[in-house]
């Protein structure tokens, strides 16, 4: 169902969210020397290198594009041989999905088992306040369940997987080389701070609050101040700014205040995201008045 389920999301959730300023991916492009992602309509998915392995971190939707903007970054679909799921809603497991276009028939998947249960059917994947059941996402690959807390290395990278539900059941965060946090869809980025994910796409919003409090708590008590980087609102390596609204919501019936003049009208509208930018520009923090996205020559990459 995924190439169905992204088109409609494509034609109509854009007219539902339009103006809100809800969805404010990264432009394709790179992070620093080891992150970079690609922005799929309003979702980012991303890629992780060290030692002459990427790793890639969520799926996407089922995006004609993907292969196009991965050259643009110089990625090679073939190359992915790892993905780590955060949790298997279409706009991050599309490409996975059985009716794909088999971009990474040969990778394996790396999901927590408690989020695997949608995928066996013994879950059922409610949106829009629990009102509405999605249908079951199919995926063929070879999976590997992880649970909370568990530590891996794939080629000398090293992943930490902490279990944040909420948004869905089974929600997984990781933790890669003590560095970098992909959150997923825990976190929204508002001008002003992050909050708990948007509320009409939650299976619990107050267990979704109280996940938020226990990351930044494992956090904390590590002394770990990883860039933290989310699905759909950009990245930070702020603590204070990612958690400072981790007891409120994003509230998906109204604009967003207050107002963030870097949001995008429509999220859906790709024009800015041009393979000129995705090789020229590192991308900035969400907290832009603390840091401003700067420019970089090719041959740093």
């Amino acid at each position: 169902m995924s190439k169905k389920a992204s088109n409609f999301q494509k034609k109509v959730m854009s007219l539902g969210y339009r103006g809100k300023e809800i969805f404010k991916p990264l432009n394709t492009g790179r992070i620093d020397e080891r992150v970079a992602c690609v922005r799929e309509w309003v979702a980012n998915i991303f890629f992780y290198t060290k030692n002459g392995t990427t790793i890639m971190i969520d799926a996407g939707y089922n995006y004609d594009r993907l292969r196009e903007k991965m050259g643009w970054l110089d990625i090679d679909p073939a190359g992915i041989k790892h993905i780590l799921i955060t949790h298997q809603d279409t706009d991050h497991v599309g490409a996975v999905e059985r009716d794909s276009d088999h971009l990474f028939a040969d990778a394996t998947l790396y999901i927590g088992e408690i989020e695997n249960r949608y995928l066996t059917g013994e879950l059922r994947r409610k949106v829009i306040f629990g009102l509405y059941k999605l249908p079951m996402v199919v995926i063929n690959n070879r999976k590997v369940l992880l649970s909370d807390g568990q530590m891996f290395h794939i080629d000398g990278i090293k992943i930490e997987c902490m279990l944040c539900p909420g948004h869905t059941w089974g929600h997984m965060v990781y933790l890669i080389d003590d560095e970098y946090l992909f959150t997923g869809d825990t976190l929204w980025f508002g001008a002003d701070g992050g909050y708990s994910f948007i509320n009409s796409l939650a299976e619990d919003n107050e267990l979704a609050k109280k996940s938020l409090a226990a990351l930044e708590h494992k956090l904390r008590s590590r002394n770990l101040r990883p860039k933290i980087i989310t699905g759909h609102t950009g990245w930070t390596d702020d603590l204070e700014f990612a958690f400072r609204y981790k007891d409120k919501v994003c509230n998906s019936l109204r604009k967003q205040k207050p107002h963030d003049p870097k949001a995008p009208y429509d999220g859906y509208d790709e024009t800015e995201d041009t393979e000129e930018k995705a090789r020229t520009v590192f991308l900035g923090r969400a907290n832009a008045g603390f840091a401003k996205t700067r420019y970089i020559s090719k041959s740093r990459w």
